[in-house]
């Protein structure tokens, strides 16, 4: 139910990166060790999103953000399997600052920018130029609703 250029808030993330910010030497002066994870997107500041969205008519979906470390595209089979865990959105960032957020304590507010489709059956590669436009045609809509929250705060 997703088009180029939709907004989405982000409501929760799969995480399929590797890696993770928050190993290493803890300092729990700053967080716990292992920081809860349930509701890392803030109920608050995503009312606050869509209040600001509806008040300027400017259309906005929920959904579920995977992240995966890239730097590439996702492959057709990729997509079938990020399609069957709950993606809604796939992405190679987001997620990792989220975890750092969450671990300060820090209300996280997600928002994501639909740039293509991934088709898990496609015939043509992915073009690179229409994701940045589909990127460019929602910047515009994606600022209003960041600084219509912003202001409210």
């Amino acid at each position: 139910n997703f088009s180029p250029s939709d907004i989405m808030l982000i409501t929760d993330h799969i995480n399929l990166i590797p890696d993770n910010p928050l190993r290493g030497k803890n300092d729990p002066k700053l967080g716990p060790r292992f920081p809860d994870l349930y509701s890392c997107y803030s109920p608050e500041l995503i009312r606050l999103a869509e209040d600001v969205a509806v008040k300027n008519r400017i259309p906005i979906k929920k959904g579920v953000y995977v992240a995966v470390p890239g730097p590439n595209l996702e492959t057709n089979a990729e997509y079938r399997f990020l399609r069957i865990i709950g993606a809604d959105a796939v992405g190679m960032s987001t997620v990792p600052e989220v975890l750092m957020a969450r671990y300060l304590k820090i209300k996280v507010l997600g928002l994501s920018i639909i740039t293509d489709m991934g088709v898990a059956d496609a015939t043509k590669p992915v073009n690179i130029s229409k994701i940045l436009k589909a990127a460019g045609k929602a910047e515009p809509r994606l600022t209003k609703i960041v600084t219509g929250v912003v202001e409210k705060l």
